[in-house]
């Protein structure tokens, strides 16, 4: 039943996809054509526009199903479909482009394809946003519900009953505990409901109460009886799930992976170990880094006069700092102190009142002016826009030690400003406090996510007090 429901929603999106699409290019044509007048001398007509729009709805649809937009999302957060959603329009553009070229279609308005593009993705996620919110707030409410069973009433199964309840709009319900070792729960722990019976009754359950998972929160050592409760699931046709006894030890987000016809669990999933989200990070840091440089590079100018006009010694400063997969590379700064040996500035802090620094480099400090060059860092691939700020490497030996997971840091690339940075942590701040906000960005990246650093960046300012 579940499965037919899932098929039926999963035509209802690829309509609705489809649909969208076309209203976006009738919207698109109206605006260029009755709008936007301007030079209309040799206009392709109507039906050849609508042709290649049919092309690109099917396109995005096939496309859709590769990267998996079209599977069930209901533990999903809605920024894994933007994201989805965005790609697919990407894909879909350059793929629709190269067919115009193969075609020699030569004609098509530029400005009529860069708005299908945006009224695209606008239409598509404006109705995916409003299903995700109608569903939420239907499961709320007690409708559209699943219902679960839980096999085992210890820590394990409690703590997953807890998860439950504090995601209503997930819809899920729990029907009741299966143990072999507890028969009631105790009466602080009633909110927890029946205990319906054993492992042995599993298969009478099933047929007997409308269940539509059966979650599997057994202690490690009850591992034999996994087989059976497997076994009894798919003969009544309910789906199974397992909670590992040793998810304390995994992160929020573990992945999952075979290898030939061995499963593996990877301690932490990494969105950007996907290749597509790479490419898309690195695209829009080379358009963002040129862009920025081109922008400030009157601003660069001035400054690099300021610095040579205040104090001897080179205008950028080159200090090594560890990047991605523990690379060392050398990050550049405007030069903010008197010039002095690496042996020195690698393996010391920056102070309050630090009487190293230059006046005009203490300006640049506070300003985070001196950051500037780190553009030129992104564009050689050392460095994103953002990410984790690096760190020395005599540094990052110390902290290694010092502080746990530290090192998780370096999965993906440095950046010039990150999550931990627009949440506070700048300069003279808790390290450890860093590096939570540091995996917390490594384990949920996303596209949107990034916008929303870099807007953070821009409105709290480029002003810190702690950066001395």
């Amino acid at each position: 039943m579940i499965r037919g429901r899932e098929r039926f929603l999963t035509q209802m999106y690829v309509m609705a996809d489809f649909i969208a699409i076309q209203i976006a290019f009738l919207l698109a044509w109206f605006f260029r054509f009755q709008v936007l007048k301007e030079n209309l001398d040799g206009v392709l007509p109507f039906q050849t526009y609508f042709f290649w729009s049919i092309i690109y709805g099917f396109i995005a649809i096939a496309i859709g199903y590769v990267l998996g937009i079209y599977v069930p999302k209901r533990k999903k957060k809605f920024a894994f479909e933007m994201m989805k959603v965005f790609q697919i329009h990407i894909f879909s553009m350059f793929m629709l482009l190269s067919l115009l070229f193969l075609f020699k279609v030569v004609d098509l308005s530029r400005y009529l394809l860069i708005l299908y593009f945006a009224f695209c993705l606008i239409f598509v996620v404006s109705y995916r946003l409003f299903v995700k919110i109608s569903l939420r707030t239907m499961r709320r409410k007690g409708y559209n519900k699943q219902f679960i069973l839980v096999i085992g009433a210890g820590e394990l199964g409690r703590r997953y009953y807890d998860t439950l309840m504090r995601n209503p709009e997930f819809g899920f319900q729990v029907i009741g505990f299966l143990d072999d070792y507890v028969k009631s729960f105790p009466p602080e722990l009633s909110k927890y409901g029946e205990i319906i019976g054993t492992t042995e009754q599993l298969s009478e359950v099933l047929e007997n109460k409308l269940v539509d998972e059966v979650v599997v929160a057994l202690p490690i050592r009850a591992h034999n009886k996994y087989r059976q409760i497997v076994e009894a699931c798919e003969k009544a046709g309910v789906r199974t799930s397992i909670i590992p006894d040793f998810y304390d030890i995994l992160p929020a987000s573990p992945h999952f992976d075979t290898l030939g016809d061995i499963p593996l669990v990877n301690v932490r999933d990494v969105p950007l170990d996907d290749a597509q989200n790479r490419m898309l990070k690195r695209l829009f840091d080379i358009v963002f880094s040129i862009c920025a440089i081109i922008i400030t590079l009157p601003l660069m100018i001035l400054i690099a006069i300021g610095i040579k006009l205040t104090s001897p010694g080179p205008i950028i400063f080159k200090q090594e700092r560890v990047g991605l997969n523990r690379r060392t590379f050398q990050m550049y700064k405007f030069r903010s102190m008197k010039h002095m040996p690496e042996s020195v500035s690698n393996t010391q802090w920056t102070t309050a009142n630090d009487p190293r620094r230059t006046k005009f480099g203490t300006f640049l400090r506070k300003t985070s002016l001196d950051e500037l060059p780190q553009f030129f860092n992104v564009l050689k691939g050392d460095m994103s826009v953002v990410g984790p700020r690096p760190e020395r490497p005599y540094f990052v030996d110390r902290f290694k030690e010092e502080i746990p997971k530290y090192m998780i840091k370096h999965h993906v690339r440095p950046g010039i400003t990150g999550w931990a940075q627009v949440c506070g942590l700048r300069g003279d701040t808790s390290i450890k406090d860093r590096i939570v906000h540091d995996i917390f960005y490594i384990e949920n990246w996303s596209f949107l996510f990034d916008i929303k650093i870099i807007l953070k960046t821009i409105v709290n300012g480029f002003v810190n007090k702690n950066a001395y």
